[in-house]
């Protein structure tokens, strides 16, 4: 019998959750066929290192490798060194480094398919020219092409601060375009992840923002594999995919509205590169197959229940996401303690967190309820919460 816990509220009660068994979900490593999917993946901190605010990142290499070979058993890529990783919120640029060796030697040895950020955190913050920027993005394309990763070229807050609109981010990105040795992934992150990144692509007016990305596609469309888009704007992403040029793909990083997204509209879809896919991995590789098979029924009763559960994680403040990321990999036994990088185990309260396991619960994501009942509980129990 599944066991029951009392849980935090948020109106201040506590009450009863007995948690439901896992759901009976198809695993295989081989990936799925009609879509291409990446999980944007955390990082595991050493809970002996001093991970403190502001501290060089203290990783746990073990346990972070093991949670890319378990998405990998599930047939997902792994979308390494990205936001969900906490580029800038806690993961500095030489743990970066190694993380994106590390994790490209892990893909090479098992035969699961990476993609690596490179963007321009290891940069001062006072960085003041283009030619700097342009400057910082090699350097780190050069990490991910060098350990055999596609590379992503992650927004950049510098190059968000330095352009004076379109024509310059063009002039940065054509140059790394002309230069990559395979075709890349762009990387559109809204406001509400990252707020330093408003504006980007030139213009505070997202019509006109497009517009400007569309005209770099069009020019580049032969160095660009796809672009992902997190604005969490379903509307806005089914338009802009429609207007891509011809072999650019979407992927969306609409971590509100990606069930819709990713099956499409009977004309079109989109591919995906989800930081919500780590937390869902099962359910995620099992609708996807469903796709295969075209049984979009089996698809949608995968998928439904997730969303509950992602709009939770991503709920404003969004970029404290991770937190709950990593939260669900330490209740189903991924790593061995609730701690990350930077202290940002304390970006979620522990109401939030408890709201975060029953959902995860209720869309059969807790793989072990036992394990899950005894970590939550031993939450409660330091947090202070008289069950």
């Amino acid at each position: 019998m599944s066991p029951t816990i009392r849980l935090p509220a948020a109106d201040g009660s506590i009450v009863d959750y007995q948690v439901p068994e896992p759901g009976k979900w198809h695993r295989s490593a081989d990936p799925p066929n009609s879509r291409i999917a990446f999980a944007a993946a955390h990082v595991a901190a050493d809970p002996l290192g001093d991970n403190v605010p502001g501290a060089p990142a203290a990783v746990d290499w073990e346990a972070t490798l093991a949670f890319r070979r378990h998405l990998w058993s599930h047939g997902l890529g792994v979308a390494e060194a990205m936001d969900t990783a906490q580029r800038g919120m806690g993961l500095d640029w030489p743990a970066t480094r190694e993380l994106i060796r590390r994790s490209a030697a892990e893909a090479g040895a098992t035969g699961g398919r990476i993609a690596a950020g490179a963007g321009t955190d290891h940069l001062p913050a006072d960085a003041s020219a283009l030619a700097d920027v342009a400057a910082g993005y090699e350097e780190q394309a050069a990490v991910v092409e060098d350990a055999g990763a596609q590379v992503i070229l992650m927004a950049s807050p510098h190059l968000a601060a330095l352009a004076r609109g379109p024509k310059d981010y063009h002039e940065i990105y054509g140059k790394l375009l002309d230069q990559v040795r395979e075709p890349a992934i762009l990387h559109w992150l809204g406001p509400m992840f990252a707020p330093a990144l408003a504006g980007y692509w030139g213009s505070d007016d997202v019509a006109e923002a497009t517009e400007s990305l569309l005209a770099l596609l069009r020019r580049y469309a032969d160095r660009v594999d796809g672009v992902k888009v997190s604005l969490l704007d379903a509307a806005h992403e089914t338009r802009l995919r429609a207007a891509l040029p011809e072999g650019v793909r979407l992927y969306t990083g609409d971590d509100f509205h990606y069930p819709e997204l990713i099956k499409g509209d009977g004309r079109a879809y989109s591919d995906a590169l989800l930081g919500v896919f780590a937390a869902i991995a099962p359910a995620a590789a099992s609708a996807l197959r469903a796709l295969d098979d075209g049984d979009e029924a089996a698809y949608d009763a995968a998928l439904e229940p997730t969303v509950p559960l992602a709009r939770h994680l991503f709920s404003a403040p969004t970029y404290y996401y991770k937190t709950g990321i990593a939260f669900l990999a330490w209740l189903c036994g991924h790593q061995p303690g609730f701690t990350m990088v930077g202290g940002l185990h304390a970006g979620r309260g522990t109401v939030h967190l408890a709201h975060a396991f029953r959902l995860a619960g209720d869309a059969g994501l807790l793989s072990d309820p036992d394990l899950a009942a005894a970590r939550m509980r031993s939450l409660l129990d330091v947090a202070g919460v008289d069950r």
